[in-house]
């Protein structure tokens, strides 16, 4: 076995933490909560899977479980995706 095998380390518990980091401190949902969120889609599988948060390209953290085609797109999100394309 790997040492990452033994102690549980790895990107896995970097994203762990980082979910946990930022999930503590995204305790006022506010409007995020009025729109939809780009993820990558990896992220948004893993999650029906798990049922671990995901974060979206904004900071948002949380479980997808509702129809995105139903709200807007948050404009933080927008604005970071179109700010990658170029």
């Amino acid at each position: 076995m790997s040492d990452t095998e033994h102690t549980g380390g790895g990107t896995d518990t970097l994203d762990r933490e980082l979910e946990e980091l930022l999930f503590q401190e995204q305790l006022d949902e506010g409007d995020h909560e009025r729109y939809s969120h780009y993820v990558n889609k990896d992220k948004i599988m893993k999650s029906a899977l798990t049922g671990r948060p995901v974060i979206a390209l904004c900071g948002k953290v949380w479980t997808p479980g509702r129809d995105p085609q139903k709200f807007p797109v948050c404009p933080t999100c927008k604005e970071i995706y179109e700010s990658m394309k170029k």
